[in-house]
């Protein structure tokens, strides 16, 4: 068995490293110093250009398994790619693009492919499906999900766990929540709460569009995807946006046409680059309220997962890594074998697909607490 990782960032390298245990595995990716990184793993390292479509299937020619972690801008196109050359696929690059889309061409080539297969959506969508089927009738979900540093330091008491850029969509990007069973579309980062965490303290939560395929794929009259930070982040993000220096229309400065976004980003990026070493953590808790037997219930699952000196792996890079090679070990080990576009959820419905996941994720430290 032979796979490929599309992408060396922070969460493609330990994906890679967690293969390369039990599979021949290789990383691609353009940036040389993210390949010298992993020099003395047993991983095939390769330095190409992943956007361009023919250099890319020319690399998959002999590839039996890929899996998708470059950025969202162009995570669409790179799994379509993958597809059209018939590869199964574990897909973690959360394009803004519906990537059920590409569900009659993964028919066709006879893939499975499983999409948006992180921590938050990933393990969320699965484990808020699963919690759906537990019970005799579902009346809401409600996800609450944040990767933070150990350490507060000012002015953004935050760092970024994944792509920077992907951050930053997450407060521009309407957020699609669903109430009384309709869709509803709420501004980013508003409707902000204050949330109590044990080992944690207080965190705020705010409006995210990370509910994604769920919206379309459970029958739930009401859910809602909300991200968490530190008590302040959301209003400063507010100003930056309401500001412009979000934008992405070219602003002309002393005759040269500038974007906002590339500029706040050339100067976020630093302040929220992780360093190496430092600690942090992911918090998420899946929360379903219903009726069970006849008595109204809200049964949860918990997750507190924190930096590991050990292998020096981040704790996003865990919580979202090892989630996307768990479910490469469900297809392989064949546990899951829908032909198609699959999004989690529809792993959330087999309970054996859930229970190897959630082993899995232990195996490597990664505890999901159940709650009744």
């Amino acid at each position: 068995m032979k796979i490929v990782v599309l992408g060396g960032g922070l969460i493609g390298k330990p994906i890679a490293v967690d293969l390369a245990k039990d599979f021949d595995t290789g990383l691609i990716d353009l940036d040389i110093s993210k390949l010298k990184e992993l020099e003395k793993q047993n991983i095939q390292l390769i330095q190409a250009d992943i956007g361009n479509a023919e250099t890319l299937k020319a690399l998959l020619k002999d590839v039996d398994f890929v899996v998708n972690a470059v950025p969202g801008f162009m995570g669409y196109e790179t799994l379509k790619t993958i597809i059209s050359c018939g590869k199964h696929v574990v897909d973690i690059a959360f394009s803004p693009e519906d990537v059920m889309q590409l569900d009659e061409l993964a028919k066709e080539k006879g893939v499975i492919a499983i999409s948006d297969m992180g921590v938050a959506p990933g393990m969320s969508n699965i484990l808020a499906s699963y919690l759906d089927t537990q019970l005799d009738r579902t009346d809401s979900i409600k996800i609450y999900v944040g990767g933070l540093p150990l350490k507060r330091e000012w002015p953004y008491e935050y760092k970024a766990g994944f792509s920077p850029i992907d951050v930053i969509e997450e407060y521009t990007r309407p957020a699609r929540i669903v109430q009384h069973g309709k869709m509803v579309t709420k501004e980013a980062l508003s409707e902000v709460e204050l949330m109590d965490f044990e080992e944690i303290g207080t965190l705020e939560a705010f409006n995210s569009d990370g509910l994604r395929s769920l919206i379309y794929t459970m029958d739930v009259p009401d859910m809602v995807e909300k991200t968490l930070r530190y008590p302040g982040h959301a209003e400063l993000m507010r100003v930056f946006r309401e500001s412009g220096f979000f934008g992405a229309s070219a602003i002309d400065i002393k005759g040269n046409l500038v974007r906002p976004i590339d500029l706040t980003s050339k100067l976020l990026f630093e302040k929220w680059k992780l360093a190496r070493g430092e600690e942090e953590f992911t918090v998420m808790k899946i929360e379903a309220s219903g009726v069970k037997d006849g008595k109204s219930c809200t049964w949860s699952y918990n997750l507190l997962d924190r930096y590991d000196a050990a292998s020096g792996v981040h704790s996003m890079a865990r919580t979202t890594g090892y989630a996307a090679t768990a479910a490469v070990r469900l297809v392989i080990n064949g546990h899951y074998k829908h032909i198609g576009l699959s999004v989690p959820e529809y792993i959330g419905r087999q309970k054996n697909c859930v229970e190897f996941m959630l082993g899995e994720l232990a195996k490597r430290k990664v505890v999901y607490k159940y709650n009744c």
